[in-house]
């Protein structure tokens, strides 16, 4: 018993339909590349280049560090800075936005509160990699901003 013929017309119906998803595909790819990506970060680079240097400065004069921590059992987000001594800092005009690297769906600003050190706050975080940006003012009125990586396994 033989199978139907293949003709050329099934050859161009086959051809046509693999080349129509693979389009599809990659149309609905750019798409969700183009719309899921803020792209901007800063609304003038070359500003924002000629001032770079002397924040950087200011902030390094400042000799803070900075750690974050996320218990995963108990949800819940930790952010530390620490002067040259070790000691804790309490900055003021704390802003932290919690969010992934290629889409602004998952950003979160988290309502920080000091406590024993720290600051810290509730946060339901899904697995993977976070980027948290923080921004922040010595009491002086020292801008300090940092960009920090944050790995959850859940």
């Amino acid at each position: 018993m033989m199978g139907k013929e293949l003709t050329g017309r099934k050859v161009l119906i086959f051809t046509v339909s693999a080349f129509a998803v693979v389009v599809g595909v990659n149309l609905t790819l750019a798409y969700q590349a183009v719309h899921t990506f803020p792209g901007l970060e800063v609304a003038n680079s070359y500003v924002a280049s000629q001032e770079f240097n002397t924040h950087l400065h200011e902030q390094q004069a400042l000799g803070w560090t900075t750690s974050i921590d996320y218990d995963e059992a108990e949800k819940v987000l930790a952010l530390r800075f620490e002067d040259e001594d070790g000691k804790p800092v309490e900055v003021r005009d704390l802003d932290v936005l919690v969010g992934r690297a290629t889409s602004v769906r998952d950003d979160r600003t988290p309502r920080m509160v000091y406590y024993n050190g720290a600051f810290s706050s509730p946060l339901d975080l899904g697995g993977g990699f976070w980027t948290i940006r923080v921004t922040a003012a010595a009491e002086d009125g020292t801008p300090f901003r940092q960009r920090l990586q944050l790995h959850v396994d859940g």
